[in-house]
């Protein structure tokens, strides 16, 4: 069984990336488990969800300490779930702060640079991804989940491969949208694997 935990705040995607991942799963004929928890997603709160891919899965929900992958769309979120995290799990995080309303609302700094540095000082296996330059290069700034999807497809961690991401995004996306996403998924497939 593969867990899986993707974590951002609301409008980046997130609940689409563990869309696409279940059903680039279920495709391969995997069962899938699937849960959210959005809180004030829509007011850019928190949002984490759940994917479990395998053979035989009675819950949703992962456990702490049994994921094997944190897909990270913001550092600080990342962090946060970092106790869902297996010992040699891997995360991957894009690079991106997103300043909380707390933040905000206090008029206080936030990078993100503090929260990669935590990452960094506690994962083995860390991947942080500059999605600017990922978003900037496909010309949208909506792109970040599927350029993460690149990311984790390219590594083998999720065990479904950059065809199958593909696959599914053709098979899901409104076709207005396969094309910019394509590119996204590939410029994330390069973070791991130059071509």
């Amino acid at each position: 069984m593969i867990n899986c935990i993707l974590t951002g705040v609301g409008g980046q995607g997130t609940i689409l990336a563990s869309k696409l991942i279940a059903g680039a799963a279920m495709e391969k004929g995997l069962q899938v488990r699937t849960a959210e928890t959005i809180g004030m997603a829509q007011r850019g709160g928190s949002v984490v969800s759940h994917v479990r891919l395998g053979e035989e899965i009675h819950s949703p929900l992962i456990p702490a300490h049994t994921a094997d992958v944190i897909i990270g769309f913001e550092p600080a979120e990342a962090v946060r779930t970092l106790p869902y995290l297996k010992k040699d799990g891997m995360v991957i995080v894009s690079n991106k702060a997103i300043k909380p309303v707390t933040a905000s609302l206090s008029d206080s700094d936030y990078s993100g640079e503090e929260m990669l540095g935590y990452l960094k000082e506690r994962v083995s296996r860390l991947e942080i991804v500059d999605t600017d330059k990922i978003c900037k290069l496909c010309g949208s700034a909506k792109v970040i989940n599927v350029a993460l999807l690149g990311v984790a497809a390219t590594s083998g961690i999720l065990g479904i491969s950059l065809e199958e991401m593909e696959s599914i995004i053709r098979n899901t996306l409104p076709e207005k949208y396969i094309k910019l996403n394509l590119h996204a998924l590939i410029e994330g497939a390069k973070v791991i694997l130059p071509f």
